[in-house]
C-alpha cells in the first residue's frame, strides 16, 4: 500500500486508527461517529473581569504596570502581527489576551504555571505567547522607541544635562545591570558565573547584563544586551554597539557619562578614583554623580516595573535577550507616556563598580577631564 490510509484489502479495517474505524458489519449495526477534539477547560474569570470596560483603572495599572490607554495603544500597534484566524477546531486567542499574557508575565515575573492559572491557558501556550509578543515588540516597537538621537534631539539632551551638571556636550548617562539567570546548560556556562553576586548571595549565581544609555528623562537611547555575568562594565562596553559607534566617529563632541566601573575614553567621561582628590576633582565627581544618578534611577524603574528582571526566568539562554529587550521597550513607552510608578514597585539597583585595571584609555581625555574639573570649581560654568 502506498499510504496507511489505503485499507481496501484489510478485513478488519483497523489501520493506524484502531477501533475508531468500523468494519462493514459494524457499519450496519451502529450509526457513524464523529471525531471530536478534546480540550481541557480552564477558568478564565480573572481575564474576563480584567478585560471588561468597567474594570477599575488602578487595579489594571497594578496588574500590567500601565494604564488601559497605553495597553490599548500597544495592542493596536502589535495587532497586525499577532492576529490569528479562527479554525474549525478552536477559536484564536484575541490579540488583547495575547499581549496581556506577555505583559503580566513580564510585570510579575511569576512562573509560567501561575500565568497559566491566571489566564486559563495551557503552560506551553503561555510560553509560546510570551515569546511571540516579545518578538513582535522587537520587530514593531523597538525601532520606534529605542534609537540614537538625531542632531536636533541630541542638542536638547545636551542642554538638559548641562542644566543638571554645568558640563556641556553630555549626550547620555550609561549604566550596566546584571539580570539573574539559571545556570546555562552549555559548555561555556561558566562565563555567566557571577562571582560578586555569588559572594553576596552565598550561593552559586549566574547573570546576563543589560547596558543602557538614557536621556535626562530616563528614556533609553541605546541598549546592549547579552554580556555574560563574569564581565565587568569595561568589558561589556568594549564589545557593545555603542563602542563600535564611537570608533566610527559618530560620538564626536559627545560625552557619555559612566560610573567608576567604566574606563575614561575620548567619549566616555567617568569620575576620579584616586583617594587624595583635589577640591576641583571632588566638585567634578559630584556633578558627574548627578548625571549618573539619572541612569541608575532609570534602571531602578525598569527593574521595579518588570519583576521578571529580578527573578530567574524559565527561558532558554538564547531567548532571554528577546525578553529583556521587550522590557526596555515597554519601559520607554511607559516613560514617554508619563505612566506613574507605584511606590510598591520601588527598587534600588545595586551593581558592583569594579574599577578597571586599565581605567584610562586616552591621554587626551585626561586633559579634557582636568579642564572640565578646573572650570567647574573656578568659574562655576564650563566652557569646553
Amino acid at each position: 500500500m502506498d499510504s496507511c490510509f489505503s485499507m481496501n484489502n484489510n478485513a478488519n479495517q483497523r489501520g493506524i486508527f484502531g477501533s475508531l474505524i468500523p468494519s462493514d458489519d459494524e457499519d450496519e449495526k451502529q450509526p457513524e461517529k464523529k471525531r471530536r477534539l478534546w480540550v481541557k477547560e480552564r477558568p478564565k474569570e480573572w481575564w474576563e473581569k480584567c478585560s471588561h470596560p468597567d474594570f477599575p483603572e488602578e487595579e489594571f495599572r497594578r496588574s500590567f504596570r500601565m494604564g488601559k490607554a497605553t495597553f490599548s495603544m500597544i495592542c493596536d500597534e502589535l495587532g497586525p502581527v499577532l492576529i490569528k484566524k479562527n479554525t474549525t477546531l478552536r477559536e484564536a486567542i484575541p490579540v488583547k489576551q495575547r499581549v496581556a499574557v506577555c505583559i503580566w508575565s513580564l510585570a510579575t515575573g511569576d512562573s509560567l504555571r501561575l500565568v497559566s492559572e491566571q489566564f486559563g491557558l495551557g503552560v506551553s501556550t503561555c510560553h509560546k505567547l510570551v515569546l511571540e509578543v516579545c518578538s513582535a515588540i522587537k520587530t514593531v516597537l523597538m525601532p520606534k522607541v529605542i534609537h540614537w538621537p538625531d542632531e536636533s534631539k541630541m542638542k536638547m539632551i545636551k542642554n538638559e544635562y548641562e542644566q543638571i551638571s554645568g558640563i556641556p556636550n553630555i549626550g547620555g548617562s550609561i549604566y550596566t545591570t546584571h539580570i539573574p539567570i539559571n545556570a546555562p546548560k552549555i559548555n561555556n556556562g561558566v562565563e555567566y558565573f557571577n562571582r560578586r553576586l555569588t559572594a553576596r548571595n552565598q550561593k552559586n549565581s549566574y547573570s546576563i547584563t543589560i547596558q543602557g544609555v538614557v536621556d535626562p528623562k530616563g528614556i533609553f537611547t541605546d541598549v546592549f544586551i547579552g554580556g555574560s555575568g563574569s564581565m565587568n562594565n569595561d568589558q561589556v562596553v568594549e564589545i557593545s554597539c555603542l563602542n563600535q559607534r564611537a570608533n566610527m566617529g559618530y560620538l564626536e563632541d559627545v560625552w557619555i557619562v559612566g560610573n567608576s566601573g567604566f574606563p575614561l575614553m575620548d567619549w566616555l567621561l567617568v569620575p576620579y578614583t584616586e583617594e587624595n582628590r583635589t577640591w576641583s576633582k571632588h566638585v567634578f565627581n559630584e556633578k558627574i554623580g548627578d548625571v549618573q544618578k539619572v541612569a541608575k534611577e532609570a534602571f531602578g524603574r525598569l527593574k521595579g516595573r518588570w519583576g521578571c528582571l529580578r527573578k530567574r526566568r524559565e527561558m532558554k539562554l538564547e531567548d532571554l535577550p528577546l525578553i529583556l529587550g521587550a522590557c526596555c521597550v515597554l519601559h520607554n513607552i511607559c516613560e514617554m507616556r508619563n505612566e506613574e510608578m507605584d511606590p510598591e514597585w520601588k527598587f534600588d539597583v545595586f551593581d558592583d563598580e569594579v574599577i578597571p585595571e586599565n581605567n584610562i584609555r586616552s591621554a587626551n581625555s585626561v586633559l579634557a577631564r582636568d579642564y572640565i574639573a578646573y572650570n567647574l570649581l573656578h568659574h562655576g560654568l564650563v566652557r569646553y
